[in-house]
């Protein structure tokens, strides 16, 4: 697509509530790159928790209130490739039938996840102002299987020159959260997110970076309890705090 005046920011609920923060540098970030950014005071959540656990009218209820707060024809950007995907993917099934189907899939046809969005829309180019730094990246599923855009991350934190990418083993697998999963299957989940904290640990790195903040959540929330491993941080927050709005 052409490279937009304007887009709508859907802040996620565990944005809104646990990383406020990597919202605010997501739209720092955009505006930095001379895009004129709307956050719908309206905007709740996407559906996807009641989706993924079976509650589809509880979801369509959800979704269908989000319906007005993304009118005109503006792309709607998502620091989440989990909440991208439920719009983008899933909103389609979940409306189809309904009355108001096509406006749903109209909004799903507008949405990117925000790596993507800098990647392929705005072909950003970034100034690395910070000190030498090896961190590792975790992408997460829906990032790199729903939506596959899991390499735009990879090619953003490449244009910083001091960040230096440290490979775990464990880059393609799960990190066990997978919203109510995590507490449906506590074990497995559990034992998911030990292998990827090993992985992750044994890169040495001093910072994992993801896109989605429930894997920063649950990677962040295992580190701790373990009681080691390097500092957690999205990746809007990460490319501002290297940048200091150097973005072109």
């Amino acid at each position: 697509m052409t490279r937009p005046a304007s887009v709508y920011y859907y802040a996620t609920c565990l944005v809104d509530l646990l990383y406020p923060r990597a919202g605010l540098a997501g739209m720092q970030l955009l505006r930095a790159a001379g895009i004129d950014v709307v956050l719908p005071r309206d905007q709740t959540c996407c559906g996807q928790p009641a989706f993924n656990s079976g509650y589809r009218d509880e979801a369509l209820a959800v979704a269908r209130a989000q319906l007005d707060a993304f009118p005109g024809d503006a792309p709607i950007v998502v620091p989440s490739g989990s909440c991208a995907g439920m719009i983008k993917h899933h909103w389609p099934e979940l409306f189809a039938s309904q009355p108001d189907a096509r406006r749903a899939q109209a909004v799903a046809e507008r949405v990117y996840e925000l790596t993507e969005f800098l990647v392929d829309v705005l072909d950003v180019r970034l100034e690395d102002l910070g000190e030498p730094l090896q961190v590792a990246i975790h992408s997460s599923c829906s990032a790199r299987r729903e939506m596959g855009v899991a390499d735009r991350i990879e090619r953003l934190v490449g244009q910083l020159e001091g960040v230096e990418v440290l490979v775990q083993q464990r880059a393609a697998e799960c990190c066990g959260f997978g919203g109510t999963f995590a507490v449906k299957q506590g074990d497995v989940s559990g034992a998911m997110v030990k292998d990827k904290t090993d992985a992750l640990r044994a890169t040495g790195a001093a910072r994992v970076i993801s896109q989605d903040c429930g894997c920063l959540m649950n990677i962040g929330g295992a580190f701790e309890f373990q009681g080691d491993g390097p500092r957690t941080q999205h990746i809007a927050e990460f490319l501002w705090e290297r940048t200091g709005g150097r973005v072109s």
